[in-house]
C-alpha cells in the first residue's frame, strides 16, 4: 500500500475551499471576525499569499496523519515494518481478504469526524480558554476543522 500524494494534496487543498465558504460573511465569517477580534483593517495588512501557503502546508501535514487514521490497511502495513516485501505470508493473506475493505468516502468521513471531534475541537477549545475567546469562537473554529477533517478523511480514504 503506497502513499497517494494526489489524494493528500487534494485533501489539503479542500481546507482552503471549505475556508472560503465557511468564513464568508454570509456564513460564519462575521461571527468569527467579531469573536476573534479581527477587523477588515487587520486583514488588509496581512500577506494573504503567505497565509494561504502556510495554511496549505499545515493542512498537508494533517492529511498525512488522517491517512493513517482513515485507512485501516496502513496499520497492517505498519505492523510489518512498512515493507510488504519482507512480510510473512499472513500479511499477504490479510491483504487478499481485506485489501480494499472500508475504502469509501463515507468511512473516511466518519473517521475524519471522530478525529475532528476528539482531536481538533479539544485543541481549539483549550487554546480558546487560555486566549479568553468565547464559546462561539470555539464552535465556529472547531466546527470548521471537524468539517475539514470529514472531507479530508473522505477524500483520502476513497481515493485508491
Amino acid at each position: 500500500m503506497e502513499m497517494n500524494f494526489y489524494a493528500l494534496l487534494v485533501a489539503a487543498f479542500s481546507t482552503l475551499v471549505v475556508g472560503f465558504i465557511w468564513y464568508n460573511p454570509k456564513v460564519f465569517g462575521t461571527i468569527w471576525m467579531k469573536e476573534s477580534g479581527m477587523t477588515e483593517e487587520k486583514m488588509k495588512g496581512s500577506n494573504m499569499l503567505l497565509t494561504f501557503g502556510v495554511s496549505f502546508i499545515y493542512a498537508l501535514l494533517i492529511s498525512f496523519m488522517l491517512q493513517i487514521i482513515t485507512i485501516h490497511q496502513t496499520g497492517a502495513l505498519g505492523m510489518v515494518g512498512g515493507d510488504a516485501s519482507i512480510a510473512k505470508p499472513s500479511y499477504a493473506a490479510f491483504m487478499a481478504d481485506y485489501g480494499m475493505a472500508f475504502r469509501t468516502f463515507q468511512h473516511g468521513a466518519l473517521h475524519g469526524f471522530l478525529a475532528g471531534l476528539f482531536l481538533a475541537l479539544p485543541l481549539i477549545g483549550t487554546n480558546a480558554l487560555y486566549e479568553r475567546r468565547s464559546f462561539k469562537y470555539t464552535l465556529v473554529t472547531g466546527g470548521f476543522w471537524i468539517v475539514c477533517f470529514m472531507i479530508m478523511g473522505g477524500i483520502i480514504c476513497a481515493w485508491k
